[in-house]
């Protein structure tokens, strides 16, 4: 039986669910499943809700549905994903996402996850305030939610895979200066708590010469340097990294205080501690007087010297944990000595009468691609 009633707002003065002659709207409920479901009529006028009520059980809302709600559907996702171990942080992202999709039914009246289909889907996303790479990411996450769904047989196909990608306006990879190094390590001596200034260097030392994410640096245990070489599996992708580190960095760690961790305590959570480390950074950065210092800068900064200094990308690759090396291509491609090269070479060719030889450099002998004739190019550091 399908029921009607007035869904009294907080200004109203009447709050029975009997009392139908204010204006408030009109909702109805009925148990499909043995669940009870509610939803608006999106009328104000009671004669029309119960014509709106008639047609409705004439059209068969009533019938059974093999479909969940869309509450038992984001449930059974999240599960899922604890199942197959992934991380914490990953989980609550997930969970972020599904919370907003469990606000936007009600609203709407959405009620099984069979209700979504592609227009639905879109008018989701339009109520998302993220651009760019974590938009892009929310759309990832949606769409493996609802490929979740199809794979369940709730749904017969994944409403959110027919949405475009929104465009990318991720930032462009701007590495620390020489100097932005030196004027933040300079600072130190100037940070108000002496006993975290210890752990500052030694933190701002480990991003610097290992190319860690900042969850990754401040979370190592002391066990994971061994013979002045980092050894760890990174958070994010699981890859296995070993890294040499300089003296100087393994000597700042030792001197940390703190029997296992030199960065924490090793209680709480990991997206805690970030944050604690991430504040601590923010006022060395205004202390040093660097703008748009943030720590993901020494993960750039890393794989730029390497890359500049002749180390190929596939140990550059490695040396990050990435994934695969078109993720590193796609990051630092432009910083590929070899490649600037000979974008400066080209150039030059191009107009041999316009360029002349820098001072104190010879020109170098090369052999063209087929080895046939050889010609003299001028030969450029990166």
């Amino acid at each position: 039986m399908l029921n009607i009633f007035r869904y009294h707002s907080p200004n109203c003065d009447h709050k029975e669910r009997s009392y139908n002659r204010c204006r408030c709207k009109i909702w109805y409920d009925w148990h499909i499943n043995g669940k009870r479901i509610k939803k608006p009529l999106n009328t104000r006028s009671w004669s029309d809700a119960q014509r709106m009520a008639r047609e409705l059980e004439t059209g068969g809302i009533i019938e059974q549905r093999t479909a969940p709600i869309v509450k038992e559907a984001v449930e059974a996702f999240l599960s899922d994903a604890r199942a197959r171990g992934l991380r914490e942080s990953s989980i609550y992202k997930l969970r972020l996402l599904t919370t907003r999709l469990q606000e936007f039914s009600t609203s709407k009246g959405f009620d099984f996850i069979s209700d979504y289909n592609v227009e639905r889907a879109s008018a989701f996303r339009e109520t998302w305030t993220n651009r760019g790479t974590a938009a892009r990411k929310k759309l990832e996450a949606l769409r493996t939610f609802f490929r979740f769904c199809v794979d369940r047989k709730w749904l017969t196909e994944n409403p959110a895979k027919a949405l475009k990608m929104p465009k990318n306006t991720e930032p462009p990879v701007e590495p620390f200066t020489p100097e932005e190094v030196d004027k933040i390590l300079a600072a130190i001596k100037d940070y108000p708590d002496k006993q975290n200034g210890i752990r500052l260097r030694a933190l701002i030392l480990l991003l610097r010469y290992s190319g860690l994410r900042l969850g990754d640096a401040v979370t190592i245990s002391r066990d994971r340097i061994e013979d002045g070489t980092l050894i760890l599996r990174t958070e994010k992708t699981g890859k296995r990294v070993r890294v040499p580190l300089p003296q100087e960095v393994t000597d700042a760690i030792a001197a940390c205080p703190g029997p296992r961790y030199p960065f924490w305590s090793g209680n709480g959570k990991r997206k805690s501690v970030v944050t604690d480390w991430q504040r601590s950074l923010k006022r060395l950065f205004d202390i040093a007087g660097v703008h748009g210092a943030h720590a993901h800068r020494y993960r750039h900064t890393f794989p730029c010297e390497m890359l500049m200094a002749g180390v190929s990308l596939t140990i550059v690759a490695k040396l990050l944990g990435h994934g695969s090396e078109a993720i590193t291509e796609r990051h630092y491609g432009a910083w590929v000595k070899g490649r600037q090269e000979q974008l400066e070479v080209a150039v030059r060719q191009a107009f041999p009468s316009k360029f002349a030889a820098p001072t104190g450099r010879k020109p170098v002998e090369r052999k063209t691609a087929k080895g046939k004739n050889r010609q003299k190019v001028n030969e450029f550091a990166g």
